[in-house]
Order: structure tokens, then C-alpha cells, then sequence
């Protein structure tokens, strides 16, 4: 056995330690192969593993083996990256709940996982971002907004035809919002009924990225409706600061959730980066290492 196999299995073998011990609920493995069945023989920390995956085929066949499992996007995030967009996802499906204490082994996209963080739900994941960020109240719908999530992050990634785009997704609260905008060009979701404009329906998600091409916000209803997209938002707040760097998009945004009840998230046309605003402020923030435009 090679030092680098050594060192992978004595890795795992602490982690799993770790995770055995009575105050951690969950363990959150990031990775698309399965730990060795010989690994957790006999290991009390099986019942709290779940592991985050990056297709829904691979979903299939971890539940097959009567694993749980989540999906997120496959995209190569940095480790902590990772661990964000999983722990987003778990929280979305109802995984975990305030309090717990989860220990999550990532590592980067396609290799064996080399990084271990300990994570309490509600507590900050970084000088930025706290995971009860993205508790948004229940008037929205945790599959909707992680979906949406989902669909930020393929926008930033992705782009239109090999060319980078940003763009604004406002949900909840839709009169206000639709009281403080405008439309700027046709709207391409008008005359359809609400079953058709949905964005649980993956058509909808797709029609929505093609047409992040256009200038201006889409509005989507709580429950995923879309409304309309090209709309320009003026509502305004003075008080609301955003941090050096960030354009108008961001501040728009700001000005929208600070003056309505609903969230907005942000893609850069910059950098891909996604940000999740409510009440003004940046609650979530996701950054990818490599884009493909």
C-alpha cells in the first residue's frame, strides 16, 4: 500500500472515530464513492452518514444500497465551497434541524476526501455566511429555493453560449415587488398557464437560464411560479451598504429585499459567484473555482 492509500484510510478511520462520538448527529460525506462496506462494519456512526452526491443516478443507486443520499451540482468548488452547497441542500430536504452538530469529510471534485469540518447548524461557517442564512421563513418553499440555488450556480457556471452572465432571481412578496419594478422588455413568460411556468418543472429551469440573457430581474412567486422576467427593480434603500466591488445587480437586490419580504439571489457576470439577499443583507454567498465560459 502506497503512503497517499495509507494516509486516505488512516484519515477516514479517524474521521469515523469522530463521528462515532455521541454529540455529533450527522456525518456528511462529499463524494461520489460510496467508504468501503468494511470501513463502517460494526460502526455506530453508519446510522448518521449521508453522503452528497453529484447526479440523481448516483442518488439511485446509493438508496439501492440503502444509503441516504443528496444531490448537489457537480461542479469543482473549493472544499469549503462544497461543504456549503451540501449543507444547503441538507437543510432544504430537512436533513438536519437547528442545534445538530454535523462532521462533514470533503475534498476536491473526483478525489479521495482530505478535509474534515466540524459544522453547528445555526453557527457561522465562515466570517460571512451563517447557515441559518438560509432559513428563510415558511413562506417559502425549501424545494424552490433549492432549486433556484441549484440553478444560480449552473447560470455562474455555464453562462449563455461560451459567454459569462449575471442576473437577479427575486422570490416571495410578488406584489410588492411587481409594485416596485418595471418591465423593460416582453415578457416570455406571459399567457402561459402556472403549471407551464414552474420552476420545480426542469423545462422551466431550463427557460429561465436561456433567458437570463435579458436585461433585468425575474420575479418568482413563493411557490415557483415565475411571473416575469426583464424586470427593472427600483426600489431603493439608502441605509443599505453592500461591500466594495459589487455592482449594481447586488445593490438592486439589496434595495428590493430591503424594502419587501422576499429573497433575492444574485449571479456575477464577473466571477459566477452566487449571493442570497434578504432584508438587505448578503445571507449566503457561493463561489466557484473554475468556470466553463
Amino acid at each position: 500500500m502506497s503512503d497517499s492509500a495509507k494516509f486516505d484510510r488512516e484519515f477516514l478511520r479517524s474521521a469515523l472515530q469522530l463521528a462515532a462520538k455521541s454529540e455529533v448527529d450527522h456525518l456528511l460525506y462529499i463524494g461520489d464513492t460510496p467508504i468501503e462496506p468494511a470501513d463502517l462494519r460494526g460502526r455506530s456512526c453508519r446510522k448518521k452518514l449521508i453522503y452528497a452526491v453529484t447526479s440523481e443516478q448516483i442518488a439511485s443507486e446509493f438508496a439501492a444500497n440503502k444509503e441516504k443520499a443528496l444531490v448537489i451540482p457537480g461542479y469543482d468548488y473549493s472544499r469549503v465551497e462544497r461543504v456549503k452547497v451540501a449543507m444547503v441542500s441538507a437543510l432544504a430536504q430537512g436533513a438536519f434541524k437547528e442545534g445538530d452538530l454535523v462532521l462533514c469529510l470533503t475534498g476536491r471534485m473526483g478525489r479521495q476526501v482530505d478535509t474534515m469540518m466540524q459544522m453547528r447548524i445555526g453557527s457561522s461557517l465562515d466570517d460571512r455566511v451563517a447557515i441559518e442564512g438560509v432559513k428563510l421563513g415558511d413562506e417559502f418553499n425549501s424545494q424552490v429555493i433549492d432549486a433556484l440555488i441549484q440553478l444560480a450556480l449552473e447560470i455562474g457556471q455555464d453562462g449563455f453560449e461560451g459567454h459569462p452572465i449575471g442576473t437577479i432571481i427575486a422570490i416571495g412578496d410578488h406584489n410588492s415587488v411587481l409594485e416596485k419594478s418595471r418591465q423593460m422588455t416582453i415578457n416570455p413568460f406571459q399567457g402561459l398557464s402556472e403549471a407551464e411556468r414552474n420552476v420545480l418543472d426542469p423545462r422551466i429551469r431550463e427557460a429561465v437560464k436561456n433567458f437570463s440573457v435579458l436585461d433585468g430581474a425575474f420575479i418568482i412567486r413563493e411557490d415557483g411560479v415565475v411571473l416575469a422576467a426583464g424586470r427593472y427593480l427600483s426600489a431603493s434603500d439608502d441605509e443599505v451598504k453592500i461591500p466594495l466591488g459589487l455592482g449594481a445587480r447586488h445593490a438592486a437586490a439589496a434595495g428590493i429585499t430591503a424594502g419587501t419580504r422576499c429573497i433575492a439571489m444574485v449571479v456575477s457576470q464577473t466571477s459566477g459567484a452566487v449571493r442570497l439577499f434578504k432584508d438587505g443583507n448578503i445571507v449566503l454567498e457561493l463561489h466557484q473555482t473554475a468556470r466553463r465560459t
